[in-house]
């Protein structure tokens, strides 16, 4: 019976793909798997003692928790650096357990995290590098839960801000405070992904950035870091930003309306005075409004004054000339005055066909002009107006 036990064990030991070995009370190795000979060399397994291949930092460690395999029943893990069997040492948990009799540990090691097993010194370290965070970043709290919702970790100075020194969610089940449905937050929070989303509570806004958190072994989340950053005044001052924005905007627009006016001067008659720098967006929103204008008041005459314009680049020329002729295609005759010799330079500079622009030398004679031709077109008519006489001269 012993024998076929011996079989079985050692059938066990070449098949297995785990680092199985056992060893005696006294930390020597006796045997070991195929794959534990392989990664600790096949010396090793032949009487070595385990604290001999540990590092020697880690030696004291390994002595205490060997200690508590000897006197547990149920299986103890730990980490500890090991030589392997190139000579480098190798972070292995290990995991552990006496034989019945109490003469003999049987045991697992495989390759842990890089943040497993630190020494004590290294986590302390660490937990007073979050609490120097958490106890003076003004606008920053941190929390940390399990899959489970349960808040372990609540602290931040931005608490301090609605009267609180500990976290509120410290020892509570943050799923059930905020009435989530847990599998919906365990897919989205626990994929191993980093998630943000924005919230308000306490009167606050928050920026919160959910970062996962590897278990032992590496493979999984077992667990979620929380930083929530108030942005309560970032958020105000973006607000008061866009209103002085949207207020800058409309104040532009009213400012572009009375730079061009549309006037109906005359029955059938507009005048669009253009006053200061004419650049392409101004032309094309001055093309849009007049058009409009001229179907809606059913004119028969559009009159473009440029007595205040001193100069327009080439592409502006090109637009009035544009815009000439879409007021004819609309059954309309337009007219431009009072053109500058530099304006008038830079449209003959296009060479472009102005046989056909009708000029005026200045808006009295432009709208002279348009009665003129409405009194002969409706053939001096009772109902006509009559044309204004000129003002006498002074």
């Amino acid at each position: 019976m012993e024998a076929a036990s011996n079989v079985l064990l050692d059938e066990f030991f070449t098949r297995s793909p785990d680092l199985l070995f056992v060893a005696s009370a006294d930390g020597a190795l006796l045997r070991g798997s195929d794959v534990a000979r392989q990664a600790l060399g096949a010396a090793a397994l032949d009487g070595a003692r385990l604290p001999e291949l540990a590092h020697p930092d880690d030696r004291e460690a390994l002595s205490a928790a060997w200690s508590r395999v000897l006197g547990a029943d149920a299986p103890v893990s730990f980490v500890v650096r090991l030589r392997g069997a190139g000579g480098a040492y190798q972070r292995m948990t290990c995991s552990a357990r006496r034989s019945s009799d109490g003469g003999a540990v049987f045991g697992s090691l495989r390759a842990a995290p890089e943040d497993a097993g630190e020494d004590p010194k290294t986590l302390r370290l660490k937990a007073r590098l979050l609490d120097g965070i958490a106890g003076h970043m003004d606008r920053m709290e941190f929390w940390a839960i399990d899959r489970a919702g349960l808040c372990h970790y609540h602290a931040g100075k931005a608490l301090e801000k609605s009267g609180q020194r500990t976290g509120p969610y410290a020892g509570q089940n943050v799923l059930d405070l905020h009435s989530r449905n847990d599998d919906d937050v365990r897919q989205q929070w626990f994929d191993g992904a980093v998630h943000r989303f924005t919230s308000q509570e306490r009167g606050i806004d928050w920026d919160h950035w959910i970062i996962p958190l590897r278990d032992e072994r590496g493979e999984g989340v077992d667990g979620v870091l929380g930083v929530s950053l108030d942005v309560t005044d970032s958020r105000r001052v973006e607000n008061e930003l866009r209103i002085q924005l949207d207020q800058i905007a409309a104040q532009q627009k009213v400012i572009r309306d009375l730079s061009t006016p549309i006037i109906e001067v005359w029955d059938g008659v507009l005048t669009l005075p253009m006053v200061g720098t004419v650049d392409s967006v101004r032309t094309a929103e001055v093309m849009d409004s007049l058009l409009s204008q001229i179907v809606e008041k059913r004119a028969s005459f559009a009159i473009l004054d440029l007595t205040g314009v001193e100069v327009v680049d080439t592409k502006v020329a090109s637009h009035l000339i544009e815009l000439i002729t879409a007021i004819r295609l609309l059954g309309a005759d337009g007219i431009v005055a009072g053109i500058k010799p530099t304006v008038a330079q830079t449209m003959v500079a296009l060479g472009l066909d102005l046989s056909q622009l009708n000029t005026q030398r200045n808006l009295r004679a432009a709208l002279n002009y348009a009665i003129r031709s409405m009194s002969r077109a409706k053939g001096a008519s009772p109902g006509a107006p009559a044309a204004p006489r000129p003002s006498p001269k002074p």
